[in-house]
This record gives C-alpha cells, sequence and structure tokens, in this order.
C-alpha cells in the first residue's frame, strides 16, 4: 500500500500537485509526502501550476483575513453604540473624540497619539488609562525635537507629562531646523505609540458609533 501511494504521490507532484493536496488524497502524511517527493525536478508546467495555486492561497488568505478584521470592527462599532445608547462612559468618548482628530486613523501600527500640547497628551493618557484595559510596557513613545533641544532633558520633560518609563521612549527623531527661529518653552512633540491593533480598533470603534448617532 504504501509503496502504490509513493508512485501515486510522485506522478501527482510532477503534474504540479502541492504537498498539502497530495497529503489530503492519498490520506498520508504531509512529512512522508514531502520525503517521496523530495529529489524530483519538477517541469515548468507543473511550477507554473503550484505557483499559481500559492498565489490563489496567498490571496484567498488575504481575502479571509480581511472579512474578520471587518467582523471584528463591526462587533466593535455594535457594542460601542450599544453601550453609548445603554450605559455612556463619556471619559471613553471625549478619548475615543481626541483620538478621532488627532491619532492615526490606519490602525495597523498600532494605536498613534501625535500632539505637542503637554496638557492635551496628559489628559488623553489619562483618559485612556481609564477607559481601557492596557499593558503599559506596550507604550513606545517618540519626541520629535529642534536641533536646539536637549534630548535628555525633553525625554525627562515628557515621561514626566506620559508617566512612561524612559527605557520605553525609542531614539528621539530631529527636525531640520535652522536655528534662527527658536520658539522659548516649545518642548518638541510627541508621537504616542501603544502596539496594539486591536485597541486602535477599540478606540476608533467608539468613535465612530457616537459620531453615527
Amino acid at each position: 500500500m504504501k509503496l502504490e501511494q509513493r508512485h501515486k504521490a510522485v506522478e501527482m507532484r510532477l503534474k504540479g500537485y502541492s504537498l498539502n493536496e497530495i497529503s489530503r488524497d492519498l490520506k498520508v502524511a504531509k512529512s512522508s509526502v514531502s520525503y517521496w517527493v523530495r529529489d524530483i525536478v519538477l517541469s515548468e508546467k507543473a511550477k507554473q501550476i503550484l505557483i499559481g495555486k500559492i498565489q490563489k492561497g496567498r490571496y484567498i488568505s488575504a481575502e479571509n483575513k480581511k472579512a474578520k478584521t471587518r467582523q471584528l470592527e463591526e462587533r466593535y462599532f455594535n457594542e460601542a453604540k450599544d453601550e453609548i445608547l445603554k450605559n455612556p462612559n463619556h471619559e471613553k468618548i471625549i478619548c475615543a473624540a481626541l483620538y478621532w482628530c488627532e491619532g492615526n486613523k490606519g490602525l495597523r501600527g498600532g494605536l498613534t497619539f501625535t500632539n505637542s500640547d503637554p496638557v492635551l497628551v496628559a489628559k488623553f493618557l489619562e483618559l485612556l488609562r481609564k477607559s481601557f484595559d492596557l499593558n503599559e510596557s506596550k507604550f513606545h513613545p517618540c519626541i520629535h525635537l529642534h536641533s536646539y533641544h536637549s534630548a535628555e532633558k525633553q525625554l525627562d520633560f515628557w515621561s514626566k507629562i506620559t508617566k512612561i518609563r524612559k527605557e520605553q521612549f525609542i531614539k528621539p527623531y530631529r527636525k531640520l531646523n535652522s536655528g534662527k527661529r527658536i520658539h522659548p518653552g516649545y518642548q518638541g512633540c510627541i508621537s504616542l505609540k501603544y502596539h496594539s491593533n486591536d485597541l486602535a480598533r477599540r478606540v476608533m470603534a467608539v468613535a465612530k458609533a457616537y459620531l453615527s448617532l
């Protein structure tokens, strides 16, 4: 039986069947199929058939992932809308509204809130911490500074404002500046990044739900 399956596996492989297809059709382990066909040199036609299947598989996988993401975002939106209508959390709504105005809408890079106003940054973080379950270690802010700024001084300043450990900040970004225009009291700009696409979707869902009413 094993010998017959091996011959059949070789025949199927030469015709451009994938390892998964052979394993499924012959009802044998994929590892066995891989061992049986490991030395086979495929023809150009067989290669093109396999490449087409791989590309199709990737496309299907990507579309399935998009569909799952849309379903998740729709669920978060409906949950947020239901909460706002039945038991509104005003601090969460304000937090989401601030993010809608100043946050990154892309979501793939997680939650990113950028601003130069220390008061606004502190208030956003206060509301975010009150409204959502956070893992503080996922914060990795970046401060944007001009050439006249002291990186060490500004790092101390923004660390106190955000209550995020200095060790979590990434390397500051230096903006080009001629040095002719120095703004007294300007502390630079901070980009608050929280590495979680899920949190970004939840915050955006609250904002969209509130704006939809």
